[in-house]
């Protein structure tokens, strides 16, 4: 773990170490999340042919396309509640209106009772009495009146209003049914069930997997994610990133499975300057995100194939060498949310995330993260360190297939080696012992070619020309050399004046085995010619 250095002067004060114990939980920490990780080489992709589907999983794909057929049909896809709300509040009103006039009437014949009984007394009094006492009533009850009018007049406006603001509540929550289109599309293929493509059941069984075949929990994630299509505007613009940054994402290739390769550098963020205007600034890390989503857009609807038995998914690997350390927070920040909008909104669209490269100190910051990730999520992850790149690459992407950075044969522009060319060899070299391999010209005026990486290396490599002709000198292609454990793959050529053979020879030194694996080519001068 990282020790502080204080200097003053010529004296160096050494902070002191953390508790023994506060270090062996750390490391544990990181071992745990290594192995937990590590187990994850297991996870196979699920098949999307509705054949393979067990039976519980058939009828949550039944039960989401019965949802979505009828959010689709009835205008509710995108029904937030407020439409349903207002109505309700409408209704409510309308009933108070009616329990109101009801009592009402009840007063009235009430009064009316009250009334007679007041008449038939005042009948019995004297007549100046009853004259006086009828004007004085006459006049209560008309200002009484006056003022019930009133009351009643500004109750029923109240009331007006206040279901009018209902209806207009309702009124200005537009239709779903006039805004859910039936032609509606998420990457490219229909939603509506009805609609009979095959890719719908594809699009449906990922958001199912996302949410382990709950069907009500994989609606409310595809509504989600419609709704976060709309907001991010997510079908507007062309956002780019800046030229410094071109090398950040970029597809090369594809795996074993025909899945195609996405690679994310970090190590673009080393300079400074590129990492305050990417991630630096709110602003930045708004616009690194929007950059983000549009390339995986692009690689989606580029890339992938969402017809049964298509190859619907990518395959991720994520370079962190010459990555900012710890204390770069915004970088940290800033892939976060990429990774929280990809797992809520592009389920299922990434097979596998391969981390290369991968320094000590991210095994303890991964643990902050790492908890808020679905099981699903963390068991596509695969961690590899420096030493262990190619090694960990080649069980997912054939060697030709692996940059040559990152000790594979593929090269950019590569003009030697075709696809119908390059067919590869494995050889194994046992502990303590030496291989050579031959590579033939069978005539003269012969230009030979090859490309050859160890795995791991740490060995030591040379390469020689000898004639079949033994009265001809031996020629030193290339002279020995040890070999580090991070070096690139080996091309070279040599042109064969005679018949002969390129021989390199390969010396395993160590206590392990090693694997080669090599791809050689020649081509006559005749060849060239015809």
């Amino acid at each position: 773990m990282a020790v502080e250095v204080v200097a003053e002067g010529a004296e160096e004060v050494v902070a002191p170490s953390p508790a023994p114990e506060k270090e062996v939980a750390a490391a544990d920490e990181a071992v745990t999340l290594a192995s937990v990780v590590s187990k994850n080489a297991s996870f196979r992709e699920e098949s999307n042919s509705l054949d393979d589907l067990k039976d519980g999983e058939k009828k949550a794909l039944a039960e989401l396309r019965a949802k979505l057929e009828e959010a689709i049909v009835e205008g509710k896809l995108f029904d937030d509640g407020k439409v349903v709300e207002a109505k309700k509040k409408v209704e409510e009103i309308a009933t108070e209106e009616k329990k109101d006039s009801a009592e009402k009437k009840t007063e009235e014949e009430e009064t009316a009772g009250e009334k007679e009984d007041s008449e038939k007394k005042t009948a019995e009094e004297t007549a100046g009495e009853k004259e006086d006492a009828e004007k004085k009533t006459a006049a209560a009850e008309k200002e009484k009146d006056a003022e019930e009018k009133k009351e009643e007049e500004a109750a029923a406006e109240a009331k007006k209003e206040e279901a009018g603001d209902g209806e207009k509540a309702a009124e200005s929550s537009p239709s779903p049914a006039a805004v859910v289109d039936k032609d509606i599309t998420l990457w490219g293929v229909p939603l509506l069930p009805s609609k009979g493509d095959d890719a719908t059941d594809v699009i449906l069984l990922k958001f199912l997997r996302a949410r382990d075949f709950k069907a009500g929990a994989a609606f409310d994630m595809l509504r989600k994610t419609l709704h976060w299509r709309n907001s991010f505007s997510i079908d507007i613009g062309d956002d780019e990133l800046p030229a410094e940054l071109a090398g950040a994402c970029y597809l090369d290739g594809v795996d074993r499975e025909g899945h195609p390769v996405c690679y994310n550098a970090l190590g673009v963020f080393a300079d400074e300057a590129v990492y305050r205007k990417a991630v630096g600034t709110e602003e930045g890390k708004a616009r690194f995100l929007r950059w983000r989503v549009r390339a995986m857009e692009r690689h989606v609807a580029g890339e992938l194939d969402f017809k049964p038995g298509g190859v619907a998914s990518l395959l991720q690997v994520t370079d962190m060498k010459n990555s900012p350390g710890p204390a770069k927070k915004d970088l940290r920040v800033a892939m976060k949310q990429v990774l929280d909008v990809f797992q809520d909104n592009y389920p299922e669209l990434v097979a596998r995330n391969i981390l290369i490269n991968v320094p000590f100190w991210y095994y303890a910051f991964s643990t902050l993260f790492y908890p808020f990730m679905t099981q699903r999520t963390k068991s596509k992850f695969v961690i590899a360190r420096s030493s262990k790149v190619t090694e960990t690459l080649l069980k997912y992407i054939p060697i030709e297939a692996i940059p040559v950075k990152y000790g594979g044969l593929k090269r950019d522009n590569d003009t030697e080696f075709t696809a119908e060319d390059s067919e590869v060899t494995e050889l194994i070299i046992k502990a303590n012992s030496t291989e050579s391999i031959e590579v033939e010209a069978t005539e003269g005026d012969t230009t030979l070619t090859w490309d050859l990486t160890v795995l791991g290396w740490d060995v030591n490599y040379k390469e020689e020309f000898v004639p079949r002709d033994e009265g001809s000198y031996t020629v030193i292609v290339r002279k020995g050399k040890k070999m580090g454990s991070s070096e690139e793959a080996v091309r070279n050529s040599f042109r064969a004046g005679e018949p002969g053979k390129v021989v390199l020879t390969v010396e395993n030194m160590t206590s392990r085995k090693k694997k080669v694996l090599f791809r050689h080519k020649a081509k006559s001068a005749c060849a060239k010619k015809c």
